[in-house]
């Protein structure tokens, strides 16, 4: 945001060279995996495709988010920034889940890499530690603490004075939404069951509409640092306080619902269908069959 004499606040795009060579790495690995995949065969070409389309459209709203003007106005506007939360979460990180990166950037790294990786993450410690991430009760138990913690206004404070702190807020909020739509849309999605999913849509539609309803209805302000950008915009700063609250609240609420939705439309077509036979890697070395399993997400 940028002030003149006579002229008003102006917000333009926020291009953090940090932010882009990140998101440039992260679109580059999937491409090039993605291009790697696709060349072996036609086996499972149209659902890669499918995934593929999902991880480019969370990638251009992750992009936005981060760059585009929303971005500036987020620091004079706490509705504002409230937008650039919800799409983290609710947009962003459920799209990308859909893409299965993890199995296809694995692809974009030479084949003794691959090899490496899948053995290392076949020892205990690092498969103890990653069950325990991606399990249904913890990925709700960090997100949740994550959704909580930032909203407290002396952290949310720090947050908007300093840019390191701002970014470990977005690092949080995203990377635990990812953990969490795993469960869900994710690769691990059919295999924890669509109680666990249920369950996580709607506990998180709970606690998360009550939060935002403490935000719609406090009687003051939380965060003063919104008071003087807020003003200067000629807008109060409690109403826009309150209009951050209800995004999180009743939009929040709605997207939480269409994904119980779409988890119920699965539940009903996996019924009707049956059950699929899943690939058993017999006898091959442990580290072949991890990769193998990592190569069967992305189809």
């Amino acid at each position: 945001m940028a002030t003149a004499s006579g002229v008003g606040p102006s917000f333009g795009w926020d291009v953090e060279p940090w932010v882009v060579l990140l998101l440039s790495v992260t679109i580059a690995l999937y491409g090039v995996g993605f291009a790697r995949l696709d060349r072996r065969g036609r086996a499972g070409r149209r659902a890669r495709r499918g995934h593929a389309a999902a991880f480019v459209a969370g990638w251009t709203a992750l992009a936005l988010v981060l760059v585009s003007p929303l971005a500036t106005l987020s620091d004079a506007l706490f509705s504002a920034h409230m937008v650039e939360h919800e799409a983290m979460m609710l947009i962003c990180a459920p799209l990308m889940v859909l893409g299965r990166p993890l199995g296809v950037m694995l692809w974009a790294l030479p084949a003794a890499m691959r090899r490496s990786i899948g053995c290392a993450v076949r020892s205990r410690a690092w498969t103890a530690c990653w069950r325990r991430l991606v399990s249904p009760l913890w990925a709700w138990v960090l997100h949740a603490i994550a959704l909580w913690a930032w909203h407290v206004p002396a952290l949310f404070e720090a947050a908007v004075a300093h840019p390191a702190v701002h970014a470990l807020q977005h690092t949080s909020f995203l990377v635990t939404a990812l953990l969490l739509w795993r469960g869900i849309v994710g690769e691990g999605a059919t295999r924890r069951g669509t109680g666990h999913a249920m369950f996580s849509l709607f506990t998180t539609m709970v606690h998360t509409g009550a939060l935002g309803a403490l935000i719609t209805l406090a009687p003051g302000i939380w965060y003063p640092s919104y008071i003087e950008p807020t003003s200067a915009l000629g807008l109060d700063p409690l109403q826009d306080q309150q209009l951050g609250g209800l995004i999180m609240w009743i939009p929040g609420a709605l997207a939480y619902l269409i994904g119980a939705l779409a988890v119920a439309a699965r539940w009903l077509g996996t019924t009707r269908g049956g059950p699929r036979p899943r690939p058993r890697p017999g006898n091959r070395p442990a580290c072949a069959a991890n990769v193998a399993a990592m190569e069967e997400s992305t189809r």
